[in-house]
């Protein structure tokens, strides 16, 4: 029909200049946070590209959710503006006509954004803590390029070196300050190593000197040594067990139901049931007079979205912290919202039939 396959080929050239838009916006985001992090030592800087990819996997469905809900409301909104919507109500067409061809659209999407957050979205998570936890492994030396300074892992020193060595794990011309709650020590030597014992990381030492001033009395102390150790960082491994719920798969979520995980699952289960209900949302907000030029629905559109969103947050939230449960926050918020939809449209409805049938009487 001449109706459907036009309505389906505007939402589907709406949705994808959105998803390019909206996505280029995220990603550029993204990536001005990836590069800060990467300046400050916190990620390695060659694997800044890699980790953009896991970030734009793990926005994508946020993004696609938005996206179809803007295309949705945008080009419905364009119609009410030209005229079009009244074209087709006078000609006997709904508006619950228009539900079936905007599904028929964002089904394949909704089941895009359900493979990505039950799938994808633990995988990337998983990755990127991974390539984090990896990139903090790593000795305090290897971490410090050369002639360039470098905070330790725990943040209470500070390393200067000249690596001397390809491993990493040995450096020339080591300077370090370390500073406590009640002093301050500037350490330098010729030469340093990297020395694993359990857990632990030491830093070894070989002629130099050591200055320390007590923050407190103001006493200060110089002593020079052969050898000296120091601990370079903790907890050089760590147990899958540790994996936060993000990180985990769902059906591991479901075998394990504690708050935490159940919360996680109201999260994902959450934006895949809200991204259906604001498509059906949109259809009944995207009304709007012809004979003004504002567009005061897209932006109440935009709105709704976000208290949407921020209420599928809370209610992750309260199932994690245990004051609902799983099934509970699911219904109340994601069948609440379906209702409210449902409502719009109905009255959506009644309103377009009442304004036609009172344009038909109207005298000529």
């Amino acid at each position: 029909m001449l109706f459907d396959s036009t309505l389906r080929k505007d939402l589907a050239r709406s949705f994808g200049a959105t998803l390019v838009v909206i996505m280029t916006i995220v990603l550029t985001m993204m990536l001005i946070r990836t590069l800060g992090q990467a300046a400050i030592g916190r990620i390695s800087p060659q694997d800044v590209a890699l980790l953009m990819g896991y970030i734009a996997l793990g926005y994508l469905p946020i993004v696609l959710a938005l996206s179809l809900f803007i295309a949705v409301v945008a080009t419905l909104g364009r119609m009410y503006r030209d005229s079009e919507m009244a074209i087709w109500f006078a000609s006997g067409v709904g508006l619950t006509r228009f539900v079936r061809p905007v599904l028929r659209v964002s089904l394949p999407v909704l089941l895009v954004i359900a493979l990505l957050m039950l799938f994808v979205w633990p995988w990337e998570n998983k990755r990127s803590a991974e390539m984090k936890e990896r990139f903090e492994k790593r000795s305090d030396l290897s971490r410090v390029a050369p002639g360039q300074f470098q905070t330790s892992s725990d943040g209470s020193k500070v390393f200067f070196i000249e690596r001397d060595s390809l491993d990493g794990r040995t450096g020339r011309n080591v300077f370090i300050l370390s500073t406590l709650a009640d002093s301050e020590s500037v350490t330098s030597a010729r030469s340093g190593r990297i020395d694993l014992q359990g857990d632990d990381r030491y830093l070894v030492l070989e002629r130099g000197q050591r200055n320390e001033q007590n923050l407190r009395s103001g006493d200060k102390t110089l002593s020079r040594f052969e050898g000296y150790r120091v601990l370079a960082g903790e907890r050089v491994s760590a147990s899958a067990d540790e994996l936060p719920p993000k990180a985990r798969r769902s059906i591991e979520l479901l075998r394990l139901p504690t708050p935490r995980n159940q919360g996680e699952m109201v999260w994902r289960l959450g934006l895949v049931l809200g991204a259906a209900n604001l498509t059906l949302l949109g259809v009944g907000l995207s009304a709007s007079n012809p004979r003004r030029a504002n567009n005061w629905n897209l932006l109440f559109a935009l709105l709704s979205f976000v208290v949407y969103f921020n209420f599928i947050n809370l209610s992750q939230a309260w199932v994690a912290g245990g004051k609902l449960g799983m099934g509970t926050a699911l219904v109340v918020l994601h069948g609440g919202a379906f209702v409210l939809a449902l409502t719009l449209l109905w009255w959506r409805e009644q309103t377009n039939a009442r304004m036609v049938w009172r344009r038909m009487k109207a005298p000529a």
